[in-house]
């Protein structure tokens, strides 16, 4: 239940800028996760950088339920092998491991966390906007 001492539309934003902290951590996630697609080892036969994956749970806030980031887990899929033994961080049959890294999912994870982080914007701005035709309307 909501404090009842808060405006409705103060504990809607509080709620939404959880969201939005969320999401914008969950893209930098991504951006970290994409720029890291081609690494390799720096030892032969050795393991790449291994896709992170956020993990989101509800939070208080103003006496409501919020989003938050609680950890980074990584991705235990396999990693993509490559064979290339002229490479230095290839194995000894030949065989570099690359990361586990899909940039076509992490494309698609960044424009559901943009469109996710623009929804709960608009949120914020709606609340904002409402309270001020509220206060208006007061005024009068």
């Amino acid at each position: 239940m909501a404090d009842p001492k808060l405006p409705v539309g103060g504990v809607t934003q509080a709620i939404a800028a959880t969201a939005l902290r969320a999401q914008q951590a969950r893209m930098r996630i991504i951006a970290e996760n994409l720029a890291n697609a081609d690494s390799t080892s720096k030892t032969p036969g050795g393991d790449p950088y291994r896709r992170q994956a956020p993990v989101f749970t509800p939070t208080r806030v103003q006496g409501a339920q919020g989003v938050k980031m609680s950890k980074v887990e990584p991705d235990q899929t396999d990693f993509r092998q490559e064979y290339n033994p002229g490479h230095p961080s290839a194995d000894a049959k030949g065989y570099v491991k690359l990361p586990n890294v899909n940039s076509l999912v992490e494309a698609l994870d960044m424009r559901q966390a943009q469109k996710a982080y623009e929804a709960n914007l608009n949120v914020i701005e709606t609340a904002r906007s409402m309270e001020m035709r509220t206060l208006d309307l007061l005024k009068k």
